[in-house]
């Protein structure tokens, strides 16, 4: 059902009456960026007062310039293995659940969970932060739910990482400030880009996508190329 007003007539007078179209509607427990610096509150809410756009402009400031390095040398495994609870220094880390579970975990509604199992996901309500899908979602069709990092494992090896230690890229990888649960496809379409070459269809959560882009690129000291500072930048005027 899309988003419209439903008009009643009752004793001679016309009530508007707003009816909320939750395939469109974020959660209400989904947090904003700047309330979220540990990354273990759900989802991502829009980042529209004013005051707190121009702390979110604060934020992207402080980036440091750089021209996008070679992908030379960029394997998944450079960040350990897939969703693996191995990283030590990040909420979550090892508690005996796979990230990606953790995460779905954290942001989905209505959770279940195999059989036997505390940690194995295997079905949830997700409303989608990128698209405003909402999407009910089953383990028999995995790809439905990918778990984006906001900040992509290739474009942080191209801005420094692959001099990092492996603790550092453990932890990157696995942080849950730089990790999503959204639409497979967008995600797909996002790849590796920066905030210059994509930004999630939905235009109000876009100051909030970069604001946490630039959350974790500081938490992590990446930089991020001049064209992706200024469109980060726009986002949030």
């Amino acid at each position: 059902m899309s988003t419209k007003d439903a008009f009643a007539v009752l004793t001679g007078a016309v009530i508007v009456v707003s009816l909320i179209d939750s395939t469109k509607t974020p959660p209400a427990t989904a947090a904003g960026p700047l309330g979220n610096l540990s990354g273990t509150l759900p989802g991502l809410a829009p980042v529209s007062a004013d005051a707190d756009r121009s702390e979110a402009r604060g934020l992207i400031e402080r980036l440091r310039v750089k021209g996008l390095g070679p992908g030379t040398g960029y394997a998944r495994t450079r960040y350990g293995e897939n969703w693996a609870d191995s990283a030590t220094g990040v909420p979550y880390a090892r508690n005996g659940c796979r990230t990606r579970d953790d995460l779905l975990a954290r942001d989905g509604r209505n959770v279940k969970y195999r059989a036997g199992s505390t940690c194995e996901v295997v079905s949830m309500d997700l409303t989608d932060p990128y698209t405003g899908r909402l999407i009910r979602w089953h383990k028999s069709d995995a790809d439905d739910v990918q778990v984006d990092h906001v900040v992509p494992l290739n474009y942080g090896w191209r801005m420094g990482a692959r001099g990092w230690p492996m603790s550092k890229r453990l932890d990157f990888a696995n942080d849950p400030l730089n990790l999503l649960p959204v639409d497979g496809n967008a995600n797909e379409q996002k790849d590796a880009s920066g905030p210059a070459g994509w930004l999630p269809p939905r235009r109000d959560i876009r100051c909030a996508y970069v604001t946490r882009f630039a959350q974790v690129a500081l938490k992590y000291d990446v930089p991020v190329t001049a064209a992706d500072k200024r469109a980060m930048l726009a986002q949030c005027r």
